[in-house]
């Protein structure tokens, strides 16, 4: 995975935002926006970057586009947006996550061969709402509508026992699928794991699973 190359089209907040994460992991990333002044202000911070129009095929091919394992469109411009998912997929770019602007832009984007879309304002509210209301949690992911995981400290009715002991799935319908323990994580904890003060556990479940978890916590 260490060799994967990124390309973002469209390089303003959320884009720019997801370039820099992405250089910073250790990945090669081309920026591509069509202002060359926002071009140029990353040039010293990504492994590429070029200004150029995303609806423009040959310029796509020129940089290599079929070459890249993902392309993240956030570009704001929906014709922009939806023409360069089509170019895209057509070069045959194995992921194309495309940033929608309402409902009505992920459902054509998807159609034109989006495989991820995207709802960044949308997304950061229901996760920020998320943490709101729960009082333990340290992080949601959201794996689809039905599907979440929840990263907490081990709750204090846990501490001593291991993962038969506590009984999760019986009890409330969810499974721990990691667990950071001494600094070390565990993926698919064993059974025999003792929890302990200061683990930090995954678990995931649907919404409404997760909440009657949570409510057991103490």
């Amino acid at each position: 995975m260490a060799n994967k190359n990124f390309a973002v089209f469209g390089l303003g907040r959320f884009g720019r935002s997801v370039a820099l994460t992405l250089e910073q992991m250790g990945y090669n990333v081309l920026g591509v926006d069509r202002d060359e002044t926002v071009a140029a202000s990353l040039t010293d911070s990504l492994t590429r970057v070029v200004s150029f129009d995303v609806r423009d095929a040959k310029a796509l091919h020129e940089a290599g586009i079929e070459d890249f394992d993902a392309v993240i469109i956030a570009s704001k411009n929906l014709e922009a947006s939806l023409m360069a998912t089509m170019l895209c997929k057509e070069a045959g770019v194995p992921e194309v996550v495309v940033k929608a602007i309402d409902e009505r832009h992920a459902e054509m984007a998807k159609r034109l061969g989006a495989t991820k879309i995207v709802f960044s304002e949308r997304d950061m509210a229901r996760r920020v709402a998320l943490q709101l209301v729960s009082d333990y949690a340290v992080d949601f992911m959201t794996i689809d509508a039905n599907i979440k995981v929840l990263s907490l400290p081990a709750p204090k009715n846990l501490i001593g026992k291991n993962l038969i002991q506590a009984n999760l799935r019986a009890a409330f319908d969810v499974n721990i699928i990691a667990i950071i323990s001494d600094g070390k994580t565990k993926v698919t904890p064993p059974p025999a794991h003792v929890f302990a003060e200061g683990d930090t556990i995954f678990v995931i479940g649907t919404p409404a699973a997760l909440a009657k978890f949570e409510r057991s916590i103490v």
